[in-house]
């Protein structure tokens, strides 16, 4: 088992990195060559890739297996993950499922349609709450232990 991490805009890395390291367990972070991410850790490993439309995506459903942890918060990459027998968790602390999954897809191609239409919902977004980022741990702490 290992986690892999979207990590182009991942805002609990740092919680994945101290949760692997103290389960030793190898964390794979994938992102695109526009972020800059690195580690001296031997149980993490950086894996950048060239800009492009879902170049990361790919290349992380490519390394996963199943039985991995995978975190993302894009509802299409956690649909391929799933696919391939991974446990999938949304940065925000919950997991997705086959069961959700369809559902999630449907709600996301809605929105995009009415951005598209311009019919655009104009609100703050909210800045990231410590309860999410407990969610999302005792999300991965459940995943880690079975």
């Amino acid at each position: 088992m290992k986690i892999l991490v979207d990590a182009d805009a991942c805002p609990v890395k740092e919680i994945i990195l101290q949760e692997g390291k103290k389960h030793q367990v190898l964390v794979l972070l994938i992102a695109d060559n526009t972020h800059i991410l690195e580690s001296n850790s031997p149980m993490v490993q950086v894996i950048t890739v060239d800009k492009g439309s879902d170049s990361a995506d790919f290349a992380m459903v490519n390394r996963t297996c199943a039985g991995d942890i995978c975190v993302t918060a894009d509802y299409g990459l956690a649909a391929m993950l799933l696919a391939k027998e991974a446990t999938v968790i949304h940065p925000n602390g919950f997991f997705y499922s086959s069961s959700t999954i369809d559902k999630m897809l449907f709600e996301r191609h809605l929105a995009k349609e009415m951005r598209r239409q311009n019919r655009h919902f104009h609100g703050k977004i909210p800045k990231r709450s410590s309860e999410k980022d407990l969610a999302f741990l005792q999300c991965l702490q459940k995943a880690l232990s079975t």
